[in-house]
């Protein structure tokens, strides 16, 4: 995860129109409405917490490791646990400095023929270096919160829907080589895995009405402010998402606030592939905007909290349900 620029933009919050009741005409046809199935809104902090021990367990996930592979089949195996389908998406990107990155993107479906679909999403891959420690930026950091957290709440997710399931058509994507980009330079060089898939995407001609991606969302009192493309491609869904978690009391971590404009495997999604996907994403004012432990030796286990996972995964539960 990348800077592109923090840009002041205006967040304009939509009024919802109060509806009046309309007279009816007795001879008039009954209009059927969509009946939708009860849920309940579910989601174990515990289990999403466990997820995300399990992948930190394995050692830090850079592209082309021992550990990258082991939780690559890990992954897979989880999802296809949970969903009806699930897959590896092989293929190969050019990563920072020329060199060929093996793409590992792992996807698993709910009610895969279903035409109404939402699109769930987070990498997987951790840096290949903690550059931003200030005592050993030269190996990678276990990646906790950066990676592992969105992961595993997609996970219990997916663990909840296999029980309540839900009535749109739902895919979860693991993106492989999010983090190997240059800070210096080209854009381009960050979000290997989402950049691949938009481009070439699992089905032929694949849409989803709406896309939400989790990043950074396990961190203590993270705060997720409204993200510059998320609001630029997405409003509409920011607003659905937001909303939610205000009515389910996560106020405190969703604020109405501006963050920057950043790079992030959205971005290529609204780009390339053209569905309008969001960004849940850990965002501070000061400092990097992503806390002192992003892309440090800090970034591990002890910075998690069952308290956030909750928070963020009761929401995309409830969105995912209402559809």
């Amino acid at each position: 995860m990348n800077f592109l620029k923090i840009t002041a933009f205006s967040l304009m919050l939509l009024a919802l129109n109060s509806c009046k009741d309309q007279p009816k005409d007795s001879n008039s046809e009954q209009i059927e409405t969509e009946v939708k199935q009860p849920f309940t809104v579910q989601f174990d902090a515990d289990s999403a917490y466990r997820y995300v021990q399990e992948q930190v367990d394995f050692g830090p996930r850079v592209p082309g490791s021992s550990a990258h592979g082991k939780t690559a089949r890990y992954l897979e195996q989880k999802l296809a646990q949970f969903c009806d389908t699930a897959f590896t998406q092989y293929g190969s990107m050019k990563g920072s400095k020329g060199q060929n990155v093996a793409i590992n993107n792992i996807i698993g479906s709910f009610g895969p023929k279903k035409s109404k679909r939402i699109l769930l999403c987070a990498h997987w891959d951790t840096r290949p270096m903690a550059d931003q420690d200030a005592t050993n930026p030269t190996t990678p950091a276990d990646g906790a919160n950066d990676g592992a957290s969105g992961v595993g709440v997609l996970l219990e997710l997916a663990r909840q829907l296999q029980v309540q399931q839900p009535d749109a058509g739902v895919d979860i994507i693991f993106f492989d080589a999010e983090d190997m980009g240059d800070s210096k330079g080209e854009a381009t060089t960050w979000c290997l895995g989402s950049q691949y898939w938009s481009k070439t995407p699992h089905k032929p001609n694949y849409v989803a009405r709406f896309g939400i991606l989790l990043d950074m969302v396990g961190a203590e009192n993270a705060t997720f402010a409204i993200e510059g493309n998320s609001w630029l491609f997405a409003q509409p869904y920011v607003n659905l998402v937001w909303q939610t978690a205000n009515s389910l009391g996560h106020s405190k971590h969703f604020l109405y606030n501006q963050g920057g404009q950043l790079i992030d495997d959205h971005l290529y999604i609204n780009k390339i592939r053209g569905i309008p996907t969001l960004d849940i994403i850990h965002y501070e004012p000061s400092g990097s905007g992503f806390g002192d432990f992003w892309h440090t030796h800090d970034d591990n286990m002890s910075g998690i909290s069952k308290s956030t996972l909750k928070a963020v995964g009761e929401t995309v539960f409830k969105v995912v349900m209402d559809l």
